[in-house]
């Protein structure tokens, strides 16, 4: 999976003209312990897990190995598999790209309450109007054929 290609030798680490188009990355960082779970149970499962702290009653989503709050390190029993459905907590229409150009048509990106930790992604399938904060909201995934072990294996949330 690209999530654990690195660079491991020293002599590869090459300087950025500051002048170029782009940014010569040929390696790709570990997501991390957690991380590297968690898409692999998207990638697998079609599941979206988090780390409860059983101290604090917080979850956290992505999965985290230690809590933010008091600390304590997350193990395995503390995964939770929350589901794939959460609450809609904010969302903004997005009318051009990064680079500022117009696009043909507008995206939503949406803040998504599931237990308790917000999620950022698309919300897809719907439009503006169609939208209400606090309305449920469910993941729809890639097909596992087409998965990777990354955030965009959840295609979109949509309104239920």
């Amino acid at each position: 999976m690209a999530i654990l290609e690195r660079n491991t030798r020293n002599i590869d680490n090459r300087y950025w003209n500051p002048g170029a188009e782009y940014f010569p990355v040929k390696n790709r960082y570990t997501a991390g312990v957690a991380g590297q779970r968690f898409f692999e149970e998207l990638k697998e499962k079609g599941k979206i897990f988090g780390t409860k702290c059983e101290t604090c009653n917080k979850t956290y989503i992505p999965a985290r190995l230690y809590c933010e709050r008091c600390f304590a390190r997350l193990e395995d029993k503390d995964w939770v598999d929350v589901g794939t459905e959460g609450t809609l907590f904010s969302f903004t229409v997005v009318h051009e790209t990064k680079s500022g150009e117009k696009k043909e048509k507008p995206s939503i990106i949406a803040a998504i309450n599931i237990s308790g930790s917000l999620l950022i992604h698309r919300l897809g399938e719907c439009s503006e109007e169609d939208l209400q904060i606090g309305s449920r909201v469910k993941a729809k995934f890639k097909p596992q054929a087409k998965r990777k072990g990354e955030i965009e294996d959840i295609l979109f949330f949509k309104p239920l």
